[in-house]
């Protein structure tokens, strides 16, 4: 009997216990901690940063196979995964959440940190201790990094302030697509449609908002410049893979087409009525556009380049020539970067990337393409607060035209970052031009296109194999 009794209460003691752990574990999935050992359960940073690193050594391989892609393009993809995964589409343009805000900064320092580690020797003067001088090689970080690491930090940072300054603003808000009060019918109706639509006062926005907004896009579109930048000049001094080469035809005629060949290798090359003769309604026909023009640089380099007459590279078109059909295409590549700066990566692009082996230039390329992603994304949304203020303004205007840069506007963007001149001997030409205190050059009001003169020049294919240009581009 006394037995039996202690039986039974032994039972009930396994069955509340399996009870509580069932409560405990139940509050765990809801998200809810019942006790301190619970709290201790979660992973510390120091856990959370070794579990990427080691993924990072693996390649993506968990399966230590040996199987996985290199270290570069593992980190490079960590570092756009994450950025995907804490900024996604900016779908409103409001303050980032605190938790999300301290988890960017601190994985992306993580991601960030191993070029800390990337060094080059230099030579530095020591004196040693009887007094004289000598010259030894000590270590530092690379060049390109120790540029351009702090200048993409600090374009971070100011696109994240950018945010946060929309914080205590309440003249306008958004209306979610699911919405269906009469706010609602006036949501979008292009390819983003899953965006939420901004709602203006019925008598449009205050100056003083209106004329913020404006300097908050002009800041943003700074910073959304000098990112492309840096990621166009990554880019350029990636090594072109030969797997890339190969693929190619032998003549940039056949890369190009016909017609494409013929606009561009006339004897006048107007960029403006290039554009006017190209299709470009869709994402796919620019990209398209984009991967025939850079591929007809690669083979024209390569035949510049050529020593051998007789090589499967050579080519019957003079030097010089070859040379400015080169210099017309990639005046073709910038202006096209800039009209269309939210299209997705070339093939040259996506091959340099992936076959990419320098850890210094895959973090840059991918911290920056990330950065200039975010500001577009920005602007876009800026963009459609001043769309939906200027239709209420004026309703009989309809959809109003976002504003891409037009050929003046990419003209100046040229002048800025590449240092490009216009040749001044045609008279009547400089007759023709607008003649301002900045002396901008408008593209569109050109009888004759100018000859460009490049006193610095700029490409996106510098590299090319174990070829080099005959002369020299930065």
């Amino acid at each position: 009997m006394i037995l039996e009794t202690k039986n039974n209460s032994m039972a009930g003691c396994r069955a509340l216990k399996r009870n509580e752990t069932f409560k405990s574990r139940m509050a765990n999935d809801s998200g809810v901690e019942s006790s301190p050992r619970a709290q201790q359960n979660q992973p510390s940073d120091m856990e959370l940063m070794k579990e990427k690193f080691a993924k990072l050594l693996l390649g993506e391989d968990m399966s230590g196979g040996g199987k996985g892609v290199s270290s570069a393009l593992a980190l490079s993809n960590s570092i756009t995964n994450l950025a995907a995964s804490v900024f996604g589409e900016l779908k409103r343009l409001e303050p980032m959440p605190a938790e999300t805000k301290a988890k960017w900064r601190k994985e992306i320092g993580w991601l960030l940190s191993v070029t800390d580690h990337i060094v080059e020797f230099v030579p530095c003067n020591q004196k040693s201790k009887d007094g004289t001088n000598m010259e030894v090689m000590v270590t530092k970080q690379r060049s390109d990094l120790q540029m351009n690491i702090p200048a993409l930090r600090k374009l971070d940072a100011m696109l994240i302030d950018c945010l946060d300054s929309f914080k205590d603003q309440n003249e306008f808000s958004y209306v979610s697509k699911d919405d269906q009060s009469e706010d609602g019918k006036n949501s979008r109706n292009d390819d983003k449609w899953w965006i939420p639509t901004p709602k203006v006062p019925p008598n449009g926005l205050s100056d003083p908002m209106r004329k913020w907004l404006q300097f908050q896009k002009d800041s943003v579109n700074q910073v959304h410049k000098a990112a492309m930048a840096i990621n166009a000049q990554v880019l350029s001094e990636m090594e072109i893979p030969e797997s890339y080469i190969e693929s190619l035809p032998k003549k940039g005629r056949a890369s190009l087409g016909d017609s494409i060949y013929k606009s561009i290798t006339d004897e006048y090359f107007d960029p403006d009525y290039f554009f006017t003769t190209m299709d470009l309604s869709s994402e796919h026909k620019i990209v398209d556009l984009k991967n025939r023009i850079e591929a007809s640089v690669v083979i024209w380099r390569r035949k510049m380049n050529a020593k051998d007459g007789k090589s499967a590279w050579g080519s019957a078109v003079s030097f010089e020539k070859r040379e400015i059909f080169e210099e017309r295409a990639e005046l073709v590549l910038l202006i096209l970067k800039q009209r269309f700066p939210g299209i997705p990566q070339s093939t040259l692009d996506i091959s340099k990337i992936q076959y990419n082996r320098d850890l210094g230039q895959a973090v840059l390329e991918s911290y920056s393409r990330i950065i200039e992603s975010r500001a577009f994304t920005i602007m876009s949304r800026i963009e459609d607060v001043l769309q939906a203020d200027a239709t209420v303004q004026n309703p009989s205007n309809g959809e109003v035209k976002r504003s891409l840069p037009d050929t003046e506007e990419v003209g100046k963007t040229l002048l800025d970052f590449i240092g490009w001149t216009v040749d001044q001997e045609d008279n009547n030409t400089k007759k023709d031009l607008k003649e301002d205190s900045t002396k901008d050059v408008d593209l569109k009001f050109l009888c004759k296109p100018p000859n460009i003169v490049t006193n610095k020049r700029f490409s996106y294919l510098e590299n090319l194999g174990m070829c080099r240009s005959p002369t020299a581009r930065h």
